[in-house]
């Protein structure tokens, strides 16, 4: 692909498959360095499979994955990852503090114990998400928001380049959602790139500048305002679709 190191993420023909059912089927995708990126599609697209997938946390049965133009084993400090929020065993006994300075050993080594560098660090990433008072607090004593805001700040610390969250919006309260939505735009004024998996049609264009709409196949890709209409969404969701936008009602039906 022309320009590939220059993009923050190229990924070309990747396939990942289930018992021989594919969860997600050649998806050629480019995303440049700065872009705020939704992975928008309907249940069972292979949103978190696709995520997983560049991030080697399941098998690909065919394709390649570029950070930079380097293979995820030569780019894995450029990366950051928040996953779903039920995919984490939230009765593990450790704190919030604690949750974040997991996101230092990385780069630390698991055998060289953080310093006070390392604590204000996380202690500032704890601020960043608006859990300053909960620093001791046991993480399954947090609130589903709460947890979510641990886990971002997390990765807030590994102060990555390319940033994955999937659906850290889901089951969240607003002041969350709110404290979410400007990280995100923090994360983008200062260069980073980022990739969440969304499910809300009505905040798309309004949180994201970048837009990936995923069926198993990548239907389209490609900045928000040029993606984001009627006939994407009916190839997107089959015509089970209708959606504010602009103030309007428009519907993605049709078969």
């Amino acid at each position: 692909m022309e320009g590939r190191s220059e993009l923050a993420l190229s990924v070309d023909d990747l396939t990942v498959a289930y018992h021989d059912k594919p969860a997600i089927w050649d998806i050629d995708l480019a995303v440049p360095e700065g872009a705020l990126m939704a992975i928008v599609g309907p249940n069972g697209a292979g949103k978190s499979s696709l995520i997983k997938a560049v991030l080697n946390l399941i098998p690909r049965a065919a394709g390649t994955v570029a950070f930079y133009g380097k293979p995820y084993e030569k780019a894995r400090s450029l990366v950051a990852y928040v996953p779903q929020r039920e995919s984490v065993d939230w009765d593990f006994p450790t704190s919030a503090l604690d949750v974040v300075m997991m996101g230092l050993y990385g780069k630390l080594g698991w055998f060289r114990r953080p310093g006070p560098r390392e604590r204000a660090r996380a202690l500032f990433a704890l601020e960043q998400v608006g859990l300053q008072d909960f620093v001791n607090r046991q993480i399954s004593q947090l609130s589903g928001g709460q947890q979510q805001r641990a886990f971002l700040a997390r990765a807030l610390v590994q102060d990555a380049q390319i940033y994955f969250m999937d659906e850290p919006f889901a089951a969240v309260d607003a002041v969350t959602e709110n404290a979410i939505v400007n990280i995100l735009r923090e994360l983008k004024k200062g260069g980073k790139t980022v990739l969440v998996v969304h499910h809300d049609l009505q905040t798309v264009c309004e949180y994201f500048d970048w837009l990936t709409l995923l069926n198993v196949e990548i239907i389209a890709s490609g900045p928000t305002q040029e993606i984001f209409n009627a006939e994407n969404l009916r190839r997107t969701y089959g015509g089970r679709v209708s959606y504010l936008h602009g103030g309007q009602l428009l519907a993605a039906g049709g078969g």
